[in-house]
């Protein structure tokens, strides 16, 4: 017979990324959480996360606990350009969007690089992942080409440059569906110029 300890084990196998909350929202005691801490079959990645030990550790697993922690976040910029492989760039932290007013993590705590949105600019484009078991919120490659422009005093216009030729020469987004995202961005005007030259 299925011990609860085996239920909630399986449980996080199946998550492979849990909060405390995740396991009540389950119906499972949280104590079962902390006995299979004790036993190895779960590890503690920070305040309040835990993993199962036996999950297989990947190039966005960064991205998957820090989505975990917050989950208001929405993935951005250069994260958001690696996860859908159109840049040469390999960066250190996970590339987070958060409302002006939300609680900023500390950078120095959590791999993290934080911008901040508001209106439209934070909810346009919008889709969700599974990574690794964990709903991710990311940006659209149109809407995260066209924030590249937006804050490339962050990125670098080579990253913005880079990201919108490989993007249109690989078609993987539409001139109409880069222009809606520049309107939203408010880089109309600073994208006009490249988004000619390669039409």
């Amino acid at each position: 017979m299925t011990t609860k300890l085996e239920i909630t084990l399986e449980y996080i196998k199946n998550l492979q990324i849990v909060r405390p909350k995740d396991l009540s929202k389950a119906n499972l005691p949280q104590m079962y959480l902390y006995r299979l801490l004790e036993k190895g079959e779960v590890k503690r990645l920070s305040r309040g996360l835990y993993e199962y030990v036996g999950r297989e550790i990947t190039e966005k697993t960064t991205i998957a606990e820090v989505c975990k922690m917050f989950p208001k976040a929405v993935v951005c910029l250069l994260t958001a350009l690696q996860f859908y492989d159109v840049t040469t760039q390999s960066p250190h932290k996970v590339w987070i969007a958060l409302e002006n007013s939300a609680w900023r993590p500390d950078a120095r705590k959590y791999p993290v690089r934080i911008v901040h949105m508001s209106g439209m600019s934070l909810t346009e484009g919008v889709i969700t992942e599974k990574i690794e078991g964990v709903e991710v919120k990311i940006f659209n490659l149109a809407k995260t080409v066209a924030d590249c422009f937006k804050f490339r005093n962050k990125v670098g216009l080579d990253v913005a440059l880079e990201a919108l030729n490989e993007v249109r020469r690989r078609k993987l987004a539409t001139s109409d569906e880069l222009w809606k995202y520049a309107k939203i961005c408010r880089v109309a005007k600073v994208m006009r110029p490249y988004m000619e030259a390669i039409q």
